[in-house]
C-alpha cells in the first residue's frame, strides 16, 4: 500500500467517480463506490478497525486516541466524487518534475496550455513537482487530493505513535459536486464534536465562510396556437423565458462579480411553445442579500408577464445551503487552533470566503461545525487543473499539527 501523498493521489484519480446531477439515487453513480471500497481496504490495513462503507457510498472510520487527555473528537472530511463539468473518465496524470517556470503544455491535447499569465500561482512553484492531466480530462484533485492528504496524515499518525492526539474520525462522502454530499451522512455514527473539510485550494488559505445559496425555478405556461393562425393569440413560453433572462442585471452575474458580491445565475432553460422552465441559482454571503436578489428576480419576471396576459408563471424558491460562518462564529476555538497549525507548518494563514459551497456548510448546520482547509489544488473543474506535490505535503503536515494542537490545548 502506498504511503506517500503523491502515490495515493495517482492511485485515486484514475478511478472514475464522476457524479451525475440527473440521477436521483445516492450515490448518483455506483462507480463512486469503487473508490470507497479501495479506501475502506486501505483504512483497515492501517488499523482503523471500524472502517466501512454504508449503503450510500459514504466511508466512516475511527483512529483511536494516543493520549489520556479528554480531547474533543475531531472529524476530517473529503469527497470522493468529481465534477460533471468535464470528463473524469480515463484520467492520465502527468507529472512535471522540478518545475523551473514557464507555461506547461499538456501532452494529450497540445491546444491546452497552463500559462503562467493565467495561472500566476505557478510563479510560487519553482522546484516543485506539478501534477496535471494530459489535457483530455479533469485531474480530480477536487477532492481526491483532500482524500489522499487525510489518508497520508492517518498513515503518519499510525506509524508515529509518539504523536499524542485524541480520537480522530474520518468521513469520505459522495455527490458533493452536485450539492448532495451531506444528504445521507449519519452524524451520530460519525461521532465527532466538530470537523474540518479538506476541500480548499491555495496552501495557507482557510475558509470559515461560504455563500448562502438558494435555487429558484420559474415555470411558465404560455398560450399555444398553430403558427399559421396565431396572430393575436399565441404567447410563446420560450420567448417569455428568454425575455426574463434578457432582463437580468449584468452586474449581478458570476462573470461580473467577485469578493463578497453575490449574483443571480441562470443554469437551465427548457421548454416548448406552451410551457417553459427557467432554473437559477442565487448566491450571497448574507441571507438578506439572497432575499433581495430573489425579490428582484421575481419583479423582473412579473414585469415580463404583464406583456403576456394569457400566460401564467409559478415562482418557486428552494433553500440549498447557508453560510457556515453563522455556526463557526459560535465556536472560535475551531478556527483559532487551525490557524495555529497553519503557522506551525511555516505558512502565513489567510482566511477567505468561498465563492461556492462545501460539505462543511451543510454539516455545520446539521450540528458539526466544519471549516475548510487547503489541499493545494488549482483550476478545479477544468482540464487545466494542477496541484503541487510539495503543497499537498504541506496539507498533510497541517492535519498532523492540527491534531497535536488540539491535544496540547485539552
Amino acid at each position: 500500500m502506498p504511503y506517500n501523498v503523491l502515490d495515493r493521489l495517482l492511485n485515486y484519480v484514475v478511478i472514475d467517480t464522476q457524479s451525475d446531477p440527473a440521477s436521483s439515487a445516492q450515490p448518483s453513480t455506483e462507480k463512486q463506490k469503487d473508490l470507497a471500497r479501495v479506501l475502506v481496504e486501505e483504512l483497515l490495513v492501517l488499523g482503523l478497525e471500524d472502517a466501512h462503507m454504508d449503503e450510500h457510498g459514504n466511508v466512516y472510520a475511527t483512529l483511536p486516541a494516543t493520549t489520556n487527555k479528554n480531547v474533543p473528537v475531531i472529524g476530517f472530511c473529503a469527497h470522493m466524487d468529481t465534477a460533471p463539468d468535464f470528463s473524469g473518465t480515463n484520467v492520465k496524470p502527468n507529472i512535471v518534475r522540478d518545475y523551473q517556470g514557464g507555461d506547461i503544455r499538456l501532452p494529450g491535447d497540445s491546444s491546452r496550455v497552463i500559462t503562467l499569465s493565467e495561472h500566476p500561482d505557478l510563479a510560487d512553484q519553482i522546484g516543485h513537482d506539478i501534477v496535471t492531466t494530459d489535457g483530455t480530462t479533469l485531474l480530480g484533485a477536487d477532492d481526491k487530493a483532500g482524500v489522499a492528504e487525510i489518508m497520508t496524515a492517518l498513515a503518519t499518525l499510525v506509524t508515529t505513535p509518539d504523536i499524542a492526539h485524541g480520537v480522530i474520525k474520518v468521513l469520505f462522502t459522495t455527490d458533493e459536486e452536485i450539492g448532495r454530499g451531506a444528504d445521507k451522512v449519519d452524524l451520530e455514527k460519525l461521532g465527532a464534536d466538530f470537523g474540518y473539510t479538506m476541500d480548499g485550494g491555495r496552501v495557507g488559505e482557510t475558509n470559515d465562510e461560504t455563500f448562502s445559496a438558494d435555487g429558484v425555478t420559474i415555470d411558465i405556461t404560455g398560450v399555444a396556437q398553430h403558427p399559421g393562425t396565431s396572430k393575436g393569440v399565441m404567447e410563446n413560453a420560450i420567448k417569455i423565458a428568454s425575455d426574463i433572462v434578457a432582463r437580468l442585471p449584468k452586474d449581478l452575474a458570476p462573470e461580473t462579480t467577485d469578493g463578497r458580491e453575490g449574483f443571480i445565475h441562470p443554469v437551465g432553460i427548457s421548454g416548448s411553445m406552451d410551457a417553459a422552465r427557467l432554473e437559477f441559482i442565487i448566491r450571497d454571503f448574507v441571507d438578506e442579500g439572497l432575499s433581495e436578489k430573489e425579490a428582484l428576480l421575481r419583479s423582473l419576471a412579473e414585469e415580463v408577464m404583464t406583456g403576456y396576459p394569457g400566460s401564467t408563471m409559478r415562482f418557486t424558491v428552494s433553500e440549498q445551503y447557508r453560510n457556515m460562518k453563522q455556526v463557526l462564529d459560535r465556536h472560535p476555538e475551531i478556527m483559532d487552533n487551525l490557524l495555529e497549525a497553519v503557522r506551525r507548518v511555516g505558512l502565513e494563514p489567510v482566511t477567505r470566503p468561498i465563492r461556492g459551497g462545501t460539505d462543511g456548510s451543510r454539516l455545520s448546520f446539521m450540528g458539526l461545525p466544519c471549516p475548510n482547509i487547503y489541499t493545494g489544488g488549482h483550476s478545479y473543474h477544468s482540464p487545466l487543473e494542477w496541484i503541487s506535490v510539495q503543497d499537498m505535503q504541506k496539507s498533510v503536515d497541517t492535519i498532523v499539527e492540527l491534531v497535536k494542537v488540539w491535544e496540547e490545548q485539552a
